[in-house]
C-alpha cells in the first residue's frame, strides 16, 4: 500500500513558539488517520501546513506524491479540507454554498451527487435555509459536502465533531468511514480521545510533538504497567489515594480514579485493602484494561503521574 501523506521532519516556528516540533509521519492511502491531542497540541497548525494554507518551517510534506510548497496549485485540486471553524457562507443558503463550492472547481453538484448524497440527503431538505441559520449536526454534514464536492484524492478534517452533539458525532463518523471504505484517504483531527478507536492509525500529539503512532489497539496494549479502577470514596479519594507509599501515578477519569503501583504482581485486593486502612472505607479496586487517554497521560508524563 502506498503512503497518501508524508511528513518528513517539519518543524513550524511562530516567532519564538515551536507550534510543530519535528514531526514525522505517513498515512497510507485508503486509509483513516486520526490526530488526537488537546486543544494548543498543533493539530491545526500541522494540518494547515498539509493544506497549503502554510508552509514549514524546516522539513518537507508531500500529499498525493505533490510537495505542499512547490507544488501548492495543482495539489488545491487534489485535497479537500474541512477546518475547525464552520467558514461557509453564513448568509448563503445551503444549495447556493454548495453550488458556489462545485464552481470554484469548475464542476456542478450534479455532476458529483453520487459522491455526496449519502451526506447530502440529509441535509437537502433544508437546501433554501440559511447556513447561519443551521443547527451544528447539519453545518457539518454542509461543510463535508463542500469539502467532497470535487472529487478530492485526500480529506482533511480539522477537529469535526467539536462542539456537536453525541448523535451527530456518531452519524459523521460513519459517514467518515464509508467514504475511506470508497478509497479515500481521510486525515482528521480531534481532541476527544474515544474517536481515536474509530481510525485505523492514530498519532497522539501534545505541545507540538507526537508521543506515539500506532493502531489504536496497538497503542492501548502499550500501556506500561497494569491499570487499576478505584471506584467509590469521597471527594479527598485523590488526596488520599496520592499517600499511598506504592503510587506510582493517579488520574481522575470521571467518578473513577485510574491508579498504577510501583510493585510487580500487586493483587487488586491487596491494594484495596491498603486504601481501606488509609481510611477509604468502601472503595472498590479492580484491573482494567488502559484505553487511549490512559497512554496518552502516561506518555505526556502530567503531574499526578508520579507520586507527591
Amino acid at each position: 500500500m502506498t503512503d497518501a501523506i508524508i511528513i518528513d521532519q517539519v518543524v513550524k516556528r511562530f516567532g519564538k513558539v515551536v507550534a510543530v516540533d519535528d514531526i514525522s509521519l505517513s498515512v497510507a492511502a485508503g486509509s483513516l488517520f486520526g490526530v488526537i491531542g488537546p486543544d494548543g497540541a498543533g493539530k491545526t497548525t500541522l494540518f494547515r501546513m498539509l493544506v497549503t494554507l502554510l508552509n514549514p518551517t524546516s522539513g518537507v510534506a508531500e500529499v498525493d506524491g505533490l510537495d505542499t510548497r512547490r507544488d501548492y496549485r495543482a495539489l488545491r485540486k487534489r485535497i479537500g479540507y474541512m477546518p475547525g471553524r464552520f467558514s461557509l457562507y453564513q448568509d448563503l443558503t445551503v444549495e447556493e454554498n454548495l453550488n458556489f463550492f462545485a464552481s470554484v472547481f469548475g464542476t456542478t453538484v450534479e455532476a458529483q451527487y453520487d459522491l455526496i448524497k449519502d451526506i447530502y440527503s440529509h441535509i437537502e431538505p433544508f437546501r433554501d435555509r440559511r447556513a447561519g441559520a443551521l443547527s451544528g449536526g447539519m453545518k457539518q454534514k454542509l461543510a463535508l459536502s463542500c469539502a467532497l464536492i470535487h472529487r478530492p484524492r485526500v480529506l482533511f478534517l480539522d477537529e469535526p465533531t467539536t462542539g456537536v452533539d453525541a448523535v451527530s458525532r456518531r452519524e459523521f463518523w460513519q459517514m467518515l468511514r464509508k467514504l475511506r471504505d470508497a478509497g479515500l484517504t481521510i486525515m482528521v483531527s480531534t481532541p476527544y480521545m474515544d474517536e481515536a478507536s474509530l481510525c485505523d492509525r492514530v498519532a497522539l500529539m501534545q505541545n507540538g510533538r507526537v508521543l506515539a503512532i500506532d493502531s489504536p489497539k496497538a497503542i492501548e496494549q502499550s500501556f506500561p504497567r497494569p491499570l487499576y479502577a478505584i471506584r467509590g470514596g469521597d471527594r479527598n479519594a485523590l488526596g488520599t489515594v496520592r499517600r499511598s507509599n506504592h503510587i506510582r501515578s493517579v488520574f481522575a477519569f470521571g467518578d473513577t480514579l485510574h491508579y498504577t503501583d510501583r510493585r510487580d504482581g500487586v493483587a487488586a485486593s491487596q491494594i484495596e485493602a491498603e486504601f481501606h486502612r488509609l481510611g477509604l472505607v468502601g472503595v472498590a479496586v479492580e484491573r482494567i484494561d488502559a484505553g487511549i487517554e490512559d497512554v496518552f497521560m502516561e506518555r505526556m508524563g502530567a503531574p499526578g503521574a508520579e507520586a507527591t
